[in-house]
This record gives C-alpha cells, sequence and structure tokens, in this order.
C-alpha cells in the first residue's frame, strides 16, 4: 500500500542540470557529482551516471532493509556486504533497467542467508518501488 504524504518522514531533493551530460546536485550540499554517459553508451565516463547512483540508493537501502530482518530474525549479519548491479539497455519503448543484488552474509549459514534475503527483498523501500516494473535478480554469496 502506497504511503501518503502525512506519513512522510524525510524526502530528498536533488536537481539535475543538462541530463545525462551535466551535473546532480542535493539541495543540503551533501551530494554535488558531474554526471556523463559512461563511455559503453557512447559517452565520456568522465563522472558518475544515473546508473551507478541507482545502484548506490539501492544496494545502501537493501542492506538497511538486511539489517531490519535480521534484527527481528536476531541472526547476526556483521560483515555483510550488499552489491547492487543495474543494467541499462533497449526496449520496445526505448531505454529500460535491470537490477542484480547480490548479498554476502559470512555469518550466516545459507538456508539463513538466503531467508534474510528473501524478507529484506519484500520490505525494501527500492524493492517495493520496483515490483513489477523491472527485473531484480537475488544472488546469496
Amino acid at each position: 500500500m502506497p504511503i501518503q504524504q502525512s506519513d512522510v518522514l524525510y524526502t530528498a531533493v536533488a536537481t539535475a542540470e543538462n541530463g545525462r551530460d551535466g551535473r546532480v546536485s542535493t539541495d543540503d550540499g551533501q551530494l554535488d557529482v558531474v554526471v556523463n554517459p559512461p563511455k559503453a553508451m557512447g559517452g565520456s565516463g568522465a563522472g558518475t551516471n544515473p546508473e551507478q547512483l541507482f545502484a548506490a540508493g539501492y544496494s545502501a537501502c537493501f542492506q538497511g532493509a538486511l539489517g531490519v530482518v535480521a534484527r527481528e530474525a536476531k541472526a547476526d549479519i556483521s560483515g555483510s556486504t550488499v552489491t547492487a548491479e543495474v543494467g541499462i539497455g533497449k526496449n520496445d519503448d526505448g531505454f529500460g533497467i535491470i537490477v542484480k543484488i547480490s548479498v554476502s552474509i559470512p555469518n550466516a549459514d545459507a538456508a539463513t542467508a538466503r531467508d534474510l534475503v528473501a524478507k529484506a527483498h519484500q520490505v525494501c523501500p527500492y524493492s517495493k518501488a520496483t515490483r513489477g516494473n523491472i527485473t531484480v535478480d537475488l544472488a546469496v554469496a
């Protein structure tokens, strides 16, 4: 169920100038980066790109969700990592993205790790936002 405006606890504000070949900054000054298309897409690759920014946000958010479900399960996720790979390519409507989330939880057995990752995918706001819109593959290392 979508949240309502009255439920919002924090709002991030970012402004882009000149699209994929320009600059993105947040209103609080914490993020101010040059963006350029990657070399694989004909760009200079001199700056970051929207896919890298999405991957960074998704991996951090998923790690947070993993922490929530681990605390509920009383599971040890110390030393865990979450890596998000965001691919972009052409589709019928122009372009689309695909995501692979790889999770390593060294202090959990394989079954526990898979269960935690599945639960984190259910509560992660990025996972909720993308569910049914893009392919998101989960991998547990």
